[in-house]
This record gives C-alpha cells, structure tokens and sequence, in this order.
C-alpha cells in the first residue's frame, strides 16, 4: 500500500511541478502571458506539498528519488505536449534513473 501511494505521489508531484515550470516557461517564452505565469507558480507550489506527503520521513531520500522521477516525466511531458521524439540514449538514460529511483525508495532496509 505504501508503495502504492508512494507511486502515485511521485507521478502527481511531477505532474505539478514539470507543469508548472512548463507553465511558466509558456507564459515568458511563448508570450502566452502573466496568467499562465501565476498558473505555473502555483503548480510548482503545490509540487511542494505533493512531496511532503511521502509515506518515507526522509527528506534527502525523498527528493533524491524524485529526481529520477522528474527526468523520466520531462522526457515524457515533452512527448506528450511538445512532441519531443527522445533518442535510444534519452530513453536508457530515463530506465537508468527509475532503476535508481527504486532502489532509493523500495530497496528493503533493515
């Protein structure tokens, strides 16, 4: 259950906070303007908040982890949004960081 929750926060958490800087970067690059701007400021807010909500008390492990997370999800954001084809080595690069990703946050400790 835990793992599960874990799961799901770190996908909400790159959701607010890949957003947010995508936002944010609509909004000055692309000249879309101050309301997207605040849009992306308060995403990456609640990126925040989505990150305290880890089952694991750990901060450093925590944040460590989510930035396996947060290379993975840009590389799929860009996919999805901008359509970014990644190359073999953006997608081995992204396994290899999810690999750490799991080992960080589910390797049984004891």
């Amino acid at each position: 259950m835990d793992t599960a929750r874990s799961i799901s926060l770190f996908l909400l958490a790159a959701l607010a906070e890949i957003g947010g800087a995508w936002l944010i970067w609509q909004g000055l690059r692309e000249h879309r303007g101050m309301l997207w701007i605040a849009a992306g400021i308060v995403a990456l807010g609640a990126y925040g908040f989505v990150a305290a909500f880890q089952p694991d008390p750990n901060f450093g492990r925590v944040l460590a982890a989510y930035g396996g997370i947060f290379v993975a999800g840009s590389l799929a954001w860009g996919m999805v949004v901008d359509g970014f084809r990644p190359d073999r080595w953006d997608l081995v690069g992204a396994g290899i960081c999810l690999l750490g990703v799991a080992v960080i946050m589910y390797a049984p400790r004891g």
